[in-house]
Formats: C-alpha cells, structure tokens, sequence
C-alpha cells in the first residue's frame, strides 16, 4: 500500500509533510502559486515560487496516477479477475508505467491474433509445451487440427499456440520492468542514414553512423536525432551492445527465458520453446520496449529544452528596463525603409513615419531631418533601433543624427525584435491600432520593449520570441503550460501599475483572467484612475477571493494610500498601522527611513494571522518601497565597421548581448546578425557544468572571436579572452590548426574541454549542436 498522497510528496520534494498539505489545501481553494509564494509564506514554510511549481506539477501527476488506479481496479475487478495480490501491486504501483504493466493483461485491446488462436482452442496445447517441454511438438499439436476451427495443419497449431506464449510472456508485469531495466542501463541510441537519403539530409550527416548511451544522451542531441528521423533522414533504434555465439541467447532473450523456465535440456520442446522466446523478443517486446524507451527519453530531453526555454525567457521578461522615458522606435529596412513611432513615457504612440536612409533611395539627410523634427518636437530621450536586417546601418544613421544634433541629447540602443512581427500582425494590436499600418506597429512594439521589456513580451506568444533550444521540436502544450508560468511569475514578482497596464499585462495577474483584465481596463476608461485598491472591487465580476489574490501585486502610484504603491497587502495594513504608532510616523514619513525601520523588532508585530516572515516582508517593502527586482538598464556597445559576418576576424574582441542560453553553450549578438556560439567550455576560466550557472538572456558580455565560417554562418566565441584563436587558411575561414590557449592557462583548458577532448573549438560547436 503506497503512503498518503501528502506523504508522497513531501518524501519526494524534500519538505515537511505539514508544508505540503498547507500548499494542497491554498491550491485546491484557488490560490495562486504567486501569491502563495509572496503572502503565506507562514503556512509553507517560506517555500519559494519553483518549489511550489514543483509540488503543484507533481500533485497534479499523482492526482492522475491515482485517478487511473481507480479505473484499472474498476475495471479488473469487472472481470472478476482481481485477486488479493493482483490488488497489492496495483495500490503499490508508483508510476503510471508500473500501473500499466500491471494492467496490461486485463486491458480490453482489439482481437489479437493470439486471442484467434485461443478461440481455435489451442491455449491447451500452448500450456502443455511450455509445461512440459518432454513432450513432441509436432505429436501433441497434431491433436489440436481442426479445419472447421481454421488450423488446417500441425504447422497452424504450433503457430497458433506460439502466438499464444509469445502474448503471454510480452504482458508479464515483472519480466517487463527487469527487462526495461536492462535497456535503461546498458542500451545505445543507435542513428543510421536511411539509404539514398545521404545527399538529402546532409546537415545531419554527423548522425549518419552514431550512437550513444540512453542514460546519458543529452536533450539536445536526441531532439536532434529526433528531427533527423522525423524529416525521413535517419532511422533510430536502441540496441544492447553484446556479442554472443550462433544460436546463442542474448541478455534480454535470457531473462526472458529464465522467467518461464525454458532451457535447453535436449528435451523435444526445448528448441521449439527457444524460438518462441526469440521470436517474442524480436517481433513483440523490443518493439514496444523500443517505443516506450524512446518516447519517455523524449519526454525527458522535452523537459531539459523546456527547462532552457523557460529560464531564458524568465532572463529576457526580467531584463532591466529603460523606464518612462520618451522613445523613437525604429524598425530597420532597405527597399521598403525605417519604420519610425514616437512613445511618451508611458508607452502611447505619439507619432509615425518612415523613412529611407540606405539603399535605393538613399535619403541620409532627409531620414535625418525627420528623426530630429520627431525627436524635438517630442522630447525624446531615447532611440530603440531592432537587430533584423540593415540594423547596423540605421545605427549609423543614429548616430549621424546625434553628431549633427548633440542638443537633442538622444542615446540610441540596440534592441532585439525577436517577435515584433508577430505582434504587429496579431489580433491585439489590430484592436490597439486600427488604422496603423502593420510595419509600423513592429516600430511601437520595438520602443515599448525597451521601455519595460515585461510589459510588451507579455504580448507575445513566448514561443515567438526565440530563446529556446529545438523550441519546435518538443511537447507544444507541456511547452505552452511552462511557459505560461514563467511569465505568470515575472510579471507578479515585477507587479504592475493598474492606471497604465495594459490588458495582456494585467491577464497575467495572480487571480486575473482574460475577462477581469477587459474589466479593468474598461472601468479605468470609464471612470478615470483608481485612486486606491478598495476601489478594485468595484469591477465587474471583480469578487473578494479574486481581490485577496491580485490586490497585492496591482500597485497604485500617486493614490490616496502610499501603501498601495506598494507590493504591502492590503490585509496586513494593520500591521502597518501597529508599527506608525509605535514609531509615531506617518506612513510617507517612514517609507524609505532606514534608520528607523531596521531598529524595529519583527517579532513585536507578530500576531495569530501574521508571522515574522510576513513582518520582515512588510518592513523590507517599507524601507525601499515598490522596488523592482530586475537589475539595473545597461546596453551592449557594437564594435563599428563590424557590421555582417565577413567583418569578423580571428582574434578580435568584441563586445555583444547573450540572446540564448542553451545545455551546450550560449550565442551572442555581436551585430553581424548572425549570433555567434560561446561553446560551455569557453564560458569561464573553470569548468562549467550549467552554462546559466555563468550567463543569462539579455546579459553584456565581452567576447573574442576564434573561429568564423562564412559559408556555414557560423561563429565561435569565448570569454576566455586568454585563448588563442586558429590561424585561417588562405581563401576562407575555416581553421587550419585548433585554436590554443595561452601557456599558463594550458592545464585548464584540458580540464574544462568536452569530455577531455582535442580539436578546435569549431569542432565543439559541431559536436554541440549536430546540425
């Protein structure tokens, strides 16, 4: 009998039981994994926001276990077929696997040619052979002919009945797991071309003679091997690696064997039941092992990218913002031009135009004239220009502007527009901007993500914004959920201001939907600035459980209460209240009065509702009021004449923007609109296991180039600025000897090398990402 499902969970999770079943009951009342996190921290534990996802994803699975336990005794037990045993192990069963093994037998499946074979009578002849194997096969199948039965012959009977065995031996819940077991431990991912498909799919053709162990095989290299399969390049397979004599059995042929007691003891069924678990091996239960195996491997490398995936994007949403500040967005282009939008402080479009610097029209002073009429007329603080292509070149031209034009004292900053254009065609922004053309919505969207990078990238499908690793490849809706929590989780650890937000960015509020946000919005439309958070329950649909668990993270500026600028709940102002008396301050007087506040004794405002954790919360916000927890806005400065892919050399340092960060490394915009690799053994003087351990999405980062191939757009990085970058062949780029690091530094680049290996750090890249 498995323990209570609390238990479970706080065995597995490392936590007390008390902690777990406090967590259980807030979800199932409707609590959000935010708010539990930020406001009951005395009921958890303090446990963090990834701790409670943790708890509330696996609650959910063995919710789900639990569920389908019901169903398969249900359902065995409608057969009259449970037995006191048979009921044991399935209420031990510990994993959906181990329940489906259990149940395999008894499950209703489509008629089987092993179950014909039953109908033709033959199971009598399939258990006497196996029973006693001194017994003739061909006598004792002789018995069992029956035209009008559809066994015309001695051949058709023993068939039958080794269908019979072959069906009996593949639904062994015990033989499944030992056998499984040995393909976990010892079985190779074995990749092969498929034939003729060479030339096709040459840029898998690292994988065309591969193999490598299951338990070890990196997510990315089998979501690679995935695709190559997929797109009819390679056949994959998952092999023993044994060598055994002609005739011999091999391992999992043996287990088999040994499960049933078939052996070779010259008797005259021996060879005949030897066969029969040969074949059972070959046709029924490598087959669905081999399935089983690959899909719970794919399942793992899913969660490994999703897990990549999620904490770039967590990286990029919690990048520090430019803040309220009038922008120029610009959204580069050369035929059709540079679309350009105005934002005030607050992100509203004041105005638009576009303009045609580069090539063909070549209009330089012109583009110019209107940026600095735009830009004067405006008060515009800042240039936002987007990395697709002809950024460099609109760079220039920012900067030509604020050569001719030092008064406008205008900073131009380099953005990624990763997701732009799906923004600028989505739905949203056509109810945003009706009678905007569609580029210049991308301009807007652009100058907005430099303002407040959360705000805007909520609009966005987080699929769109392109920081994951083989993002396309894994389980869309696992990928779609975990996502959905990360931005969930950003945007409330940020909060946001209800008199500005947007209805996207308020959806994402712990307690809010869809609906709530329109709500909100509309009233504010309606009735002007919410003045303080009570006014909140004036909203439509708007009701106390929702209010108790959004009021925190919707901040009012400049309202009657300067509590409510703050991440305070409303609940604990009387906490607040207890403390003004006590120091005899005025709320304003005390925010922000450090002096005061960290002399004061947490435990004196504890009470029966609220606990030291909350009260240390709430002197913290008081002492630095509506604090941003994202880091402090700084840019990446382009190294000039270093413009596309050719400009780059061997040896040049350079300074750029992380823009994903991957098992394998993470690439750097370093403005030739190609990123370029920083391989995990070139991120830092020591070994790296986790390169997020080193670098995030959105980082600044100096880097050296080692290697450039042209033709295949390729880049090697390191930030080991001491390495010594390959020598090129004359004609091209491509290394004519393994890029060295420095002397002194020899031992440790051994040491932080992949798997102890030698060759050029272009070699590691390949290795890496098997393209």
């Amino acid at each position: 009998m498995l323990p209570s499902l609390e238990n479970r969970l706080a065995t597995e999770l490392k936590i007390s039981q008390k902690q777990v079943s406090a967590v259980v009951r807030l979800l199932d009342e409707g609590a959000t994994v935010p708010f539990i996190a930020r406001y009951r921290k005395e009921m958890t534990g303090a446990l963090d926001d990834t701790q409670l996802r943790a708890l509330e994803d696996r609650l959910g699975y063995l919710r789900e276990l639990d569920a389908r336990r019901e169903t398969v005794l249900d359902a065995i037990a409608g057969q009259e077929k449970l037995t006191d045993a048979l009921r044991a192990s399935i209420l031990a069963a510990d994993t959906k696997q181990r329940l489906e093994d259990l149940y395999l037998p008894y499950k209703q499946k489509r008629r089987t040619k092993a179950q014909i074979a039953r109908e033709a009578g033959l199971a009598p002849l399939a258990d006497a052979l196996l029973n006693d194997p001194d017994l003739n096969p061909e006598h004792a199948a002789h018995d069992f002919v029956d035209a009008e039965r559809g066994v015309d012959d001695v051949k058709a009977a023993l068939d039958g009945a080794r269908l019979i065995l072959v069906e009996q031996f593949g639904e062994d819940a015990m033989l499944l797991e030992t056998l499984r077991g040995i393909l976990q431990a010892d079985g190779r991912v074995v990749s092969r071309v498929v034939e003729d498909k060479a030339a096709e799919g040459e840029k898998f053709r690292d994988w065309f003679d591969f193999s490598e162990a299951l338990k070890t095989i990196p997510s990315h290299r089998f979501l690679a091997l995935l695709r190559g399969r997929n797109q009819g390049v390679l056949r994959l397979s998952i092999e023993l690696p044994e060598t055994r004599p002609d005739g011999q059995l091999g391992r999992c042929e043996q287990r088999i064997a040994a499960r049933f007691g078939i052996r070779d003891a010259g008797r005259p069924a021996d060879r005949w039941l030897l066969d029969t678990v040969r074949w059972a091996w070959t046709v029924k239960i490598s087959v669905h092992l081999e399935l089983e195996l690959m899909n719970a491997t794919r399942e793992r490398a899913d969660e490994e990218a999703i897990g990549v995936f999620a904490r770039n994007l967590k990286d990029l949403l919690l990048a520090a913002p430019a803040g309220p500040r009038v922008t120029i967005g610009l959204d580069p282009g050369l035929r059709t031009g540079v679309k350009v939008a105005v934002v005030d402080a607050t992100g509203k479009l004041l105005d638009t135009a576009t303009i045609y610097p580069h090539a063909p029209r070549r209009d330089w002073d012109g583009a110019i004239a209107t940026l600095a009429r735009l830009a004067a007329a405006h008060g515009a603080d800042l240039i936002a220009i987007g990395n697709g292509t002809a950024s460099r070149e609109t760079e220039k031209l920012a900067d030509d502007l604020a050569t001719r034009h030092p008064e406008l004292k205008l900073t131009r900053l380099m953005v990624s527009e990763a997701g732009a254009s799906v923004y600028s065609a989505s739905q949203l922004a056509a109810d945003e901007f009706p009678d905007l053309d569609v580029s210049l919505r991308g301009a807007v969207s652009i100058a907005r993500r430099l303002q407040d990078p959360l705000a805007e990238l909520v609009k966005i499908d987080p699929k769109s914004i392109g920081v994951g690793q083989y993002q396309h490849d894994v389980n869309q809706a696992r990928l779609a959920r975990m996502l959905n929590t990360v931005v969930e989780d950003c945007v409330n650890a940020v909060g946001v201001d209800v008199n500005t937000a947007s209805a996207p960015l308020l959806t994402r509020i712990s307690g809010l939907n869809a609906t709530l946000a329109s709500n909100i919005v509309a009233y504010r439309d309606a009735n002007g600035r919410f003045s303080d958070r009570n006014t909140l329950k004036a909203v439509p649909r708007l009701g106390a459980k929702t209010f108790e668990q959004a009021a925190g993270f919707l901040r009012i500026a400049g309202g009657n209460n300067p509590l409510d600028a703050s991440s305070v709940h409303p609940e604990a102002y009387p906490v607040v209240e207890k403390i003004l008396r006590d120091v005899q301050r005025k709320v304003r007087e005390l925010m922000g009065d450090s002096a005061v506040l960290k002399a004061l004794d947490p435990r004196r405002y504890v009470d029966d509702r609220f606990g030291e954790p909350t009260v240390r919360d709430i002197l913290s916000e008081l002492d630095k009021p509506a604090r941003d927890p994202r880091p402090e806005f700084k840019t990446a400065v382009f190294r000039a004449g270093v413009e596309k892919l050719s400009d780059l050399a061997p040896g040049m340092l350079l300074e750029g923007v992380v823009t994903n960060v991957t098992n394998f490394g993470a690439f750097v915009d370093v403005g030739v609109h190609q990123d370029g690799l920083v391989h995990v053994s070139a991120l830092a003087e020591r070994f790296v296991k986790d390169p997020h351990a080193i670098v995030s999405a959105g980082d600044v980062v100096k880097v050296k180039v080692l290697e450039v191939d042209v033709q295949r757009k390729r880049v090697a990085l390191t930030m080991r600025l001491g390495d010594t970058p390959a020598k090129c062949v004359e004609g091209g780029n491509r290394p004519s000897a393994p890029p060295r690091r420095a002397p002194q530094k020899q031992k440790l680049a051994h040491k932080s090398s992949e798997s102890g290996k030698t060759g050029s750090l272009g070699d590691a890249l390949t290795r890496a990402l098997k393209k």
